[in-house]
């Protein structure tokens, strides 16, 4: 359900999510060597969180990467519509158009459900609280974490 672009672009966000703040930033390529998410694709990616709000960002010297209490308190579903917008993760699972509640496809019925539900998640949970259990180790991203 979710595309490569969107796995990549919350990977990075969770990583910054639980590594930084307005006084400790990530470099791209220190962020690209830690997720292991190749560093132009990573790039671009965050120059479109950034410019949707999703992380923040300062350039020079001491810039970088990071994330606020405001980002934070971000769905995490707010980070999957920028990259990836919400037609993929709201259309039918076989790629037929016309398919809804009234016109099933054959595995309307047994998808939707998990698919509302799996979304109502990401609406709710925050990318704070997805982070969390990074921080407290109970989770991981990455082998080098």
């Amino acid at each position: 359900m979710l595309s490569n672009s969107s796995k990549y672009a919350l990977t990075a966000v969770l990583f910054l999510a639980a590594n930084t703040d307005e006084h400790q930033k990530k470099m791209v390529k220190d962020l690209s060597i830690s997720t292991g998410i190749p560093k132009a694709y990573l790039a671009k990616l965050l120059q479109q969180l950034s410019k949707h709000q999703i992380i923040s960002a300062t350039k020079g010297p001491k810039g970088g990467y990071y994330l606020t209490d405001e980002n934070r308190n971000l769905p995490v579903y707010s980070l999957i519509e920028v990259i990836d917008g919400t037609h993929r993760m709201e259309t039918c699972v076989l790629g037929i158009e016309e398919c809804n509640a009234e016109r099933p496809c054959p595995l309307h019925d047994h998808v939707y459900p998990a698919r509302r539900a799996f979304l109502d998640t990401l609406k709710k949970m925050t990318i704070g609280e997805l982070s969390r259990d990074l921080k407290n180790g109970s989770s991981f991203l990455t082998a080098q974490q």
